[in-house]
């Protein structure tokens, strides 16, 4: 049997690099090597690509550039390729499928989904445009919106109209009051939010969301229960159980999430059943509404007074790490790592995404 060839893409210059390769590295040691030819390409943080063939622990420490080579994607849709470069010589190495293992900029927001549809190479997880608009919070907020999901009551404007911070932070006391979360609009893993409890802190969280992008969102507080289910699938996406998230900080923050032990996730959760149907048919829909393939995250708030279900986020590309909620969901289902990547590749050679040939 031929062995069709995969790209696990890691890494990148976004702030979530690290986790990147801790995902990746999850992912090769799951492929069936009697199935595919798994071949890591790691994009460096200051975005040098390169093809690496050592140790796969290797990528999750970061010693992985010591030993590789310069390599690139193709953009040329007849060649369907990776380009090694050895010695000043280009070696042609034809690819079946990429899975782009890449989160946060210029890897789960459209950008190398924008590549790989040049190049004509089936990859995994969404397209270009519910990367992109997934990766935006505003506009997964409007799309939520129009497609009547519930969520949580926000207002958003751009870095340039911080230079009227008095008037600011009076529309965010008017309509949203104390506390509240301040987000830049298009980073993932939590980074760069806070949750600000009065005006000063409120100042300090906008100027900090404002490091990291041009456009900065503020939510209402939800007082509750924090949950997450996984989707899978392309036209006829099927949704997991749900897992509920118990930060050991504050909030869910990138620390919380990655670097603090006392976090914990519960699958599945305590919940009720109709709950359970509530939480998994508004994944399902959201998920429909941005035109998600693949594969993707969805996190919802239970408000503790009300009960009501709220959704939050949509992650297109969910981490893949040893604490990771979406692979944990479908082990659960009964569904291990290996048969998921599998399920994902085959996903990805079927999608009717308007490839050519």
């Amino acid at each position: 049997m031929n062995r069709k060839t995969v790209i696990v893409l890691f890494g990148g210059q976004s702030s979530e690099h690290e986790v990147s390769r801790m995902s990746a590295t999850t992912m090769i040691n799951e492929i069936d090597s009697k199935k595919y030819q798994v071949i890591p390409v790691g994009i460096t943080k200051e975005g040098e690509w390169l093809v690496y063939t050592g140790p796969t622990e290797h990528i999750k420490t970061g010693q992985w550039e010591k030993y590789a080579t310069p390599a690139i994607i193709s953009p040329d849709a007849k060649q369907k390729a990776l380009l090694k470069i050895v010695n000043g010589h280009v070696k042609v190495i034809p690819v079946d499928v990429v899975i782009p293992a890449l989160h946060g900029a210029w890897g789960e927001d459209g950008t190398i989904q924008g590549l790989l549809e040049m190049a004509c190479i089936p990859y995994v997880g969404c397209g270009v445009l519910s990367s992109a608009v997934c990766m935006d919070k505003v506009f997964t907020k409007l799309i939520a919106k129009n497609a009547a999901v519930p969520q949580a009551k926000y207002i958003w404007f751009q870095k340039e109209e911080l230079e009227d911070m008095d008037k600011l932070v009076e529309r965010v006391e008017k309509k949203l009051g104390y506390p509240c979360f301040v987000k830049p609009a298009n980073t993932g893993s939590s980074v760069g939010i806070s949750k600000a409890k009065n005006k000063e802190t409120l100042v300090n969280a906008i100027n900090l969301a404002a490091e990291y992008d041009r456009k900065i969102i503020v939510e209402e507080a939800i007082i509750g229960r924090e949950f997450e289910c996984s989707v899978l699938g392309n036209e006829a996406p099927v949704v997991s159980g749900v897992g509920e998230v118990l930060p050991a900080a504050e909030f869910y923050d990138y620390d919380a999430k990655y670097n603090n032990s006392e976090s914990r996730t519960v699958i599945p959760a305590p919940i009720t059943a109709e709950e359970e149907k509530t939480i998994r048919k508004i994944a399902a829909k959201i998920y429909q509404a941005v035109d998600g393939s693949g594969l993707s995250r969805v996190d919802f708030f239970m408000e503790e007074e009300t009960g009501r279900v709220l959704f939050n986020e949509i992650n297109t590309m969910p981490g893949f790490t040893a604490i990771s909620m979406y692979p944990m969901l479908w082990e659960t289902a009964g569904v291990t790592k290996a048969e998921l990547m599998d399920c994902l590749i085959e996903l990805a050679l079927t999608r009717d995404n308007g490839i050519r040939g």
